[in-house]
Order: C-alpha cells, then sequence, then structure tokens
C-alpha cells in the first residue's frame, strides 16, 4: 500500500494499515503480538518504550521490523560503559578549510532509535537522552535542534547480568510511556523460529524475508487525529486517579504513580480504545493498558520483594480492589 493515498487521511483507513502491522512483522517476527501492540500504542501517544527481555529474544529485530512496516528511519545505539553523550547527540566539528565549527548528527537524529542496554553506560550519558524524549529537540553548545518527526526511544535493557550495570534512576524511568516485557517465546514458536531459520531466514535482510511498508508518516498522523478525539467519560477519568492513588496508598510500595503516570494511563487506554475500533473508552481499555504503563513508576518495599511480591502483583490486585465505573 502506499501511505501517501487518499486512505491515508481516513481514520478507518489508518486504522487498518496499523493492524496491518502485526501480519508484516510477524514475517520477521514470530510471537510478540503485546511488544507489537504496545510499540504501536506509544507511537500513537507520542511516547517512549523500554523494552525488557533476556538476551536472543528478538528486541532490536522487533524495533527493526516496525521501522521497515511503517516506512520510518531508524538507528540503533549499542550502549556501553564508555559511551560518551555526544555519541548519541552529536558534537560540533572543527573544520580546518573553512576555520569553523559544524555541527555533525548523532544517532538520536532518526525516527526510531533503539538504544540496546542502556543500563549499560554511566547516567551522565543515560541523561543525554532526555532532553531528546522530553523535548525533542538537542541542544549543542546553546542551540536547540529539532529532532525528526515521529520520534521514539525504544530502549532495551536485561533481567539478568545486572553486575557492571547502572540502573535507571525514577526520574529516567518515568519518561517512558510503557515498559514492555518481552518473554521467551512458546515451545510452538521457538520451532516455528528454527524452521524459519532452517529455510534460509536472515533476521538482516527484512527485506528478502518479505517485510514492506503498510502505513507510514500520513497514516500515523491520521491516527493521532483520530485518538485525540476518541472520548473520555468523568467516570473513567476518576477511574484512573483512583487507580493511581492507590498504589501511593499500598502498603507494599514505597513510591507510587505521579500525576504524570495518571497521564499516561489515559492516553494509552484511549489509544487502544481507537485501536480496537471504538470512539469511546472503556474501563476495560484501562486496565487492559495498566501493567505496561504502571509497573515502572512504582517502587516496592524491599520486604515486599523479599516475599516475592512484584510491581506486576501488586497493580493486579489494585484493579481488582478499586471500584469500576458502570
Amino acid at each position: 500500500m502506499d501511505p501517501t493515498t487518499d486512505n491515508a487521511g481516513s481514520s478507518h483507513g489508518a486504522r487498518s494499515s496499523l493492524e496491518s502491522l502485526r501480519t508484516e512483522i510477524s514475517k520477521a517476527v514470530v510471537g510478540q503480538d503485546p511488544a507489537v501492540t504496545g510499540l504501536v500504542v506509544a507511537l500513537l501517544c507520542r511516547g517512549h518504550v523500554l523494552l525488557e527481555g533476556v538476551p536472543g529474544v528478538a528486541k532490536t529485530l522487533l524495533v527493526r521490523a516496525l521501522a521497515a512496516s511503517l516506512e520510518l528511519d531508524t538507528k540503533r545505539v549499542q550502549f556501553t560503559p564508555d559511551l560518551m553523550p555526544s555519541d548519541i547527540t552529536g558534537s560540533l566539528i572543527y573544520d580546518a578549510r573553512t576555520t569553523e565549527f559544524s555541527f555533525q548528527p548523532g544517532p538520536v537524529f532518526t525516527n526510531l532509535l533503539l538504544a540496546d542496554e542502556i543500563n549499560r553506560t554511566p547516567p551522565k550519558t543515560q541523561s543525554s537522552l532526555l532532553e531528546a524524549m522530553e523535548e525533542r529537540q538537542v541542544t549543542v553548545d546553546g542551540t536547540p535542534r529539532p529532532l525528526p518527526e515521529p520520534f521514539l526511544v525504544a530502549a532495551t535493557q536485561n533481567p539478568v547480568e545486572y553486575e557492571g550495570t547502572y540502573p535507571l534512576p525514577e526520574a529516567q524511568l518515568d519518561r517512558f510511556l510503557l515498559k514492555l516485557t518481552v518473554p521467551l517465546p512458546s515451545r510452538q514458536d521457538e520451532i516455528n523460529v528454527l524452521t524459519r531459520h532452517a529455510e534460509g531466514f536472515n533476521p538482516r535482510d527484512l527485506a528478502a524475508a518479505g517485510l514492506r511498508p503498510v502505513a507510514g508518516p500520513a497514516d500515523l498522523e491520521a491516527a493521532r487525529t483520530a485518538v485525540a478525539k476518541t472520548s473520555i467519560s468523568p467516570e473513567i477519568t476518576a477511574y484512573v486517579v483512583d487507580i493511581c492513588r492507590a498504589t501511593r496508598e499500598s502498603p507494599s510500595l514505597t513510591l507510587g504513580v505521579s500525576p504524570r503516570g495518571a497521564t499516561a494511563l489515559l492516553s494509552t487506554a484511549r489509544a487502544w480504545a481507537w485501536l480496537t475500533g471504538r470512539d469511546y473508552v472503556i474501563p476495560d481499555d484501562v486496565k487492559a493498558l495498566a501493567l505496561p504503563t504502571l509497573r515502572h513508576r512504582v517502587q516496592l518495599r524491599p520486604e515486599a520483594e523479599m516475599e516475592g511480591v512484584t510491581a506486576d502483583s501488586v497493580i493486579n490486585a489494585l484493579l481488582a480492589h478499586v471500584p469500576v465505573p458502570r
């Protein structure tokens, strides 16, 4: 499909195009539909995503396949302990011929930035992404430089091998709209993965795998406009607030969800409602997005953690407890 067609300008056409992403990405990635949906929701909400999973579960391939299916530019940065902020944002380069400094853009000047193993680089370099994620610009030598639109940071981290890592501080975690877990595949999915590789699938050549753009920036912009028109009743707004306030009162947590988190949950529920074909939000939309939107915005008490309590289990318990609007 050509994303410049008239179909891209309509809400229905945009939804159809974004729904077809799952089918297209499945040509390269097997069994990760929730993560694909989460990335699409983040794009609709102009948010960023933290992907967590053990090595080898196709986190990098997932982002590359999404970029190829959406006809967006993507760049990958491997975060290491010696990475400098200028390696991400860019820097001023002295040109001996002109005796002047010129700006050399860094990899952050792209549509989809894959920040691989973000917790392996020191806080100084991690924080270089904060302005880009929040303001969608980079300031070098006092000059702000806008980033391309759309812009999404997909950062990955491993839930194992914490030696030599720098955990993301709460302030930076809060900048991510969603935290998506990328699990190990089921037995059948893993058989399908190995079968594809045995038949010649090359993860470095997505075009050969048959991936093609099924949507583009015009579809995304039309979708964002439609999402903004999706209605939210006062009862749903109050429901979101009640859930977030309940996290602040939970005896298992030392840190609850901030108003920024409540706003994020309202936005993601709205995007999910539109993706499922409705122009209004229902409580089930809020429940569907509560875990990925809130799990990284709460902090467990050490004693609760020792008892095996997780952020997901606390949020699920609160969802079962908070009264649902009728």
